[in-house]
């Protein structure tokens, strides 16, 4: 990933692009500014820049993604010395990527296949933030922060915004890459496309959704697999809950198969993996349960949200990493806690299906397993 965003970054140099490119990386970069209690004028004079650069960088009139490589590396530390959050640093890494990946979209220049999209397997940390500006959704790193130090003069942006026009040129060439890419060769590029123009709000994206589903002819095991996830979690991101419990009942209940390919995805999906994959053929490769499931348990326990679309999944994941990694409760206390105080709630106040109260069942006896 690292490769792929540096090739990216070098080549925008090189050409200054159209609009504005760097909106994410530029909010992101805003919010460090203002949590470190700096104005655009004080923290020009500690970069040695001018108070409308740094205006240009949060506004994306001049990107961050614009910057040398090796610059921006030197901004990045100048953050770090002034005392600026860890996690807020890696956000704004994720937001240059997030940003060319806009960029590329936007522009809609050359092939499909030359999209940047289809280069590797995207996690959940940089999706949040590449779905920031599309969908209003705050990324978990930006949620818990205090307000800023100084005052905000006037009013200002609560998130990265695209205009109307922004919005329609990138949907349409998501769009375009999903329908062009080939099945096979590009495969990934076809599938992340289609999640991504699932945020689409415009009025014939469920029914342009559905075409693509019918269009797909799966040639292999696990892109039959992957295709039917897709379209679950697109459905249930729409409100369907229906496609994720058939997918839960007909693709991982009951599959061996189905069941460590899920758990491996979400493994990757959350970060438990150690770098990132090229293609989606880890998920179903021999040895890739090596980890341990601790990031992965208090995600899927911070998730046990029955409103959400993915709850039944959320659900059934957990359920299964419990049974794959048992001593994983002992090993995390507070997140035993939190699950037998979420208990009484999730079984007596929620309308969940049969499968997922069963689920739940052997959830809260792996509890009592634990604390014995």
């Amino acid at each position: 990933m690292g490769r792929t965003l540096t090739s990216a970054l070098t080549a925008g140099q090189g050409n200054q692009r159209r609009g504005r490119s760097g909106i994410v990386s530029g909010h992101v970069f805003r919010i460090i500014r203002e949590q470190l209690g700096h104005t655009q004028d004080s923290l020009a004079e500690a970069f040695g820049v001018s108070a409308d650069t740094v205006a240009g960088w949060e506004t994306g009139r001049r990107p961050l993604t614009a910057l040398a490589v090796c610059q921006m590396l030197v901004h990045r530390h100048r953050l770090m010395l002034m005392g600026a959050s860890p996690a807020l640093l890696l956000a704004l890494e994720r937001a240059l990527e997030a940003d060319v990946l806009l960029a590329s979209a936007l522009e809609d220049q050359g092939a499909p296949a030359d999209s940047p999209l289809g280069s590797w397997v995207m996690q959940r940390d940089l999706v949040e933030v590449l779905a920031w500006p599309l969908n209003g959704v705050t990324p978990e790193p930006v949620r818990a922060l205090q307000p800023p130090a100084r005052p905000r003069r006037g009013p200002t942006a609560t998130r990265p915004e695209l205009s109307q026009d922004e919005r329609r040129r990138l949907f349409g060439h998501i769009r375009r890459m999903a329908e062009e890419a080939h099945p096979g060769r590009q495969f990934l590029l076809r599938r992340q496309a289609l999640y991504l123009a699932g945020y689409d709000n415009a009025a014939d994206t469920p029914d342009w959704l559905a075409q693509q589903r019918k269009a797909e002819r799966p040639s292999d095991w696990l892109a039959q697999w992957l295709t039917s996830r897709s379209v679950a979690a697109v459905a249930a991101r729409q409100g369907d809950r229906e496609q994720m419990q058939h997918f839960i009942d007909t693709a991982l209940d009951g599959d061996d198969a189905g069941e460590r390919a899920n758990l491996s995805y979400w493994a990757y999906w959350i970060g438990e993996s150690a770098h990132p994959e090229l293609s989606d053929d880890f998920i179903a490769a021999p040895g890739t349960m090596t980890w341990h499931g601790h990031r992965l348990l208090q995600h899927l326990v911070g998730g046990l949200a029955p409103q959400h679309g993915f709850f039944e999944l959320n659900v059934h994941t957990l359920w299964a990493l419990l049974a794959a990694r048992p001593g994983l409760l002992r090993a995390s206390s507070t997140a035993g806690r939190t699950l037998r105080e979420q208990m009484p709630v999730l079984l007596d106040g929620t309308t969940a299906s049969t499968r997922a109260r069963r689920e739940l069942e052997g959830i809260r006896y792996a509890i009592r397993l634990a604390e014995a």
